[in-house]
């Protein structure tokens, strides 16, 4: 699904409610998976949804009561600066593992993401019940590897499983490994 990213109007709770629509039809719990700026709606549909786990991808990891901006300001090594829009600059930052001509495509895929879910008090007041699994990528410069390890670690008391030479897109860069992971995480 397409969350609304490009929408002024639209932060976690809006990206939230698209993801509980696309479930709508789902029977059962699910197991959850949240990639980048995701990580923001996450536990917001496990609040409403029957969540056997939640998966966080080189997610950013909200804090109840802080805004994401607020976060960054406290642990400014939550994410690696980001200097623009340019074209070669999203291929190093989001797909630096990944062929040229992939990185080219993933670049033509990316639109505009409005501040909103950076600026907005995240709407969790408090994280549901569910199991968490966080997993980092090596080579990620976008969210920094060794913040995620540290925050799964002292946010949930989980060891953060490391994918080891994946960029920021390992959906794109390694989808075999991280299907894999994907089955193993959500059967455990």
């Amino acid at each position: 699904m397409d969350l609304p990213v490009d929408s002024e109007q639209a932060g976690a709770r809006e990206y939230a409610d698209v993801i509980l629509n696309a479930l709508a039809d789902v029977r059962g719990p699910v197991v959850l998976v949240a990639h980048s700026l995701g990580g923001a709606a996450l536990p917001l549909v496990a609040e409403k949804r029957e969540t056997k786990r939640m998966i966080f991808l080189s997610a950013t990891l909200p804090v109840p009561g802080k805004s994401l901006d607020q976060q960054r300001a406290e642990e400014p090594d939550m994410l690696f600066p980001y200097v623009g829009e340019n074209g070669g600059l999203n291929k190093d930052r989001f797909y630096n593992r990944c062929t040229p001509e992939d990185a080219d495509w993933a670049c033509r895929q990316m639109r505009y993401q409005a501040r909103k879910v950076f600026a907005e008090i995240t709407p969790l007041q408090e994280w549901p019940p569910v199991p968490i699994s966080c997993i980092v990528c090596s080579e990620d410069h976008a969210v920094n590897p060794e913040w995620g390890r540290r925050a799964a670690h002292r946010r949930f008391g989980v060891e953060a499983v490391v994918l080891v030479g994946s960029d920021h897109s390992p959906m794109i860069s390694r989808p075999d490994e991280l299907a894999r992971l994907f089955v193993r995480l959500g059967e455990g």
